[in-house]
């Protein structure tokens, strides 16, 4: 594990550093900077890959804008996501190579991302919204969509959403 994505806390930095493009992207850019200064080419790859999609992400739609925290931390949660894909191709193609280096980017791209909830968590989560929307009517699962998206709106992206629905569908069955 690399000591680069440890020099800034989770959300910490001044306001002169963090400038338009908010924190994460402040501390990605100070951590290439360090990574260069020591070498660390998988730091220094995965760091670029990062702050090059979230450019692209400020870009993309009809007009370019500065990306939220939030949209911040969900490209980079898909960047994270993409690794682990990859990695999982790699691995069924017989390229163990391949798969070791996308399954160390996303590693260290995961230290980037707000701390997961537990499994504990997620289920007390799902139990309150149930209770929550469960006042008016019985739950089915016709209502398992709306139960998933409450859930995830609360969770604010420290779930993966296949866990997430995976808990709701065996809370409503």
């Amino acid at each position: 594990m690399s000591d680069i994505a440890k020099t800034v806390p989770f959300g910490q930095g001044s306001e002169a550093s963090m400038g338009v493009a908010g924190p994460m992207m402040a501390r990605l850019k100070s951590d290439l900077t360090a990574a260069m200064k020591a070498g660390d080419e998988l730091a220094k790859s995965s760091l670029r890959m990062a702050i090059a999609a979230m450019q692209n992400a400020e870009v993309a739609g009809e007009s370019a804008h500065a990306l939220t925290e939030d949209e911040q931390i969900a490209v980079l949660r898909r960047e994270v996501k993409t690794r682990r894909e990859s990695a999982e191709t790699y691995q069924a193609a017989g390229r163990q190579d391949l798969a070791d280096k996308e399954t160390a980017e996303a590693d260290f791209l995961s230290q980037y991302l707000p701390q997961a909830l537990t499994d504990d968590q997620l289920a007390a989560l799902v139990d309150e919204k149930v209770a929550t929307l469960s006042v008016d009517h019985a739950l089915t699962m016709k209502d398992m969509g709306q139960l998933v998206r409450a859930v995830n709106e609360a969770a604010a992206g420290r779930a993966d959403g296949a866990r997430v629905a995976a808990l709701v569908k065996a809370k409503l069955s």
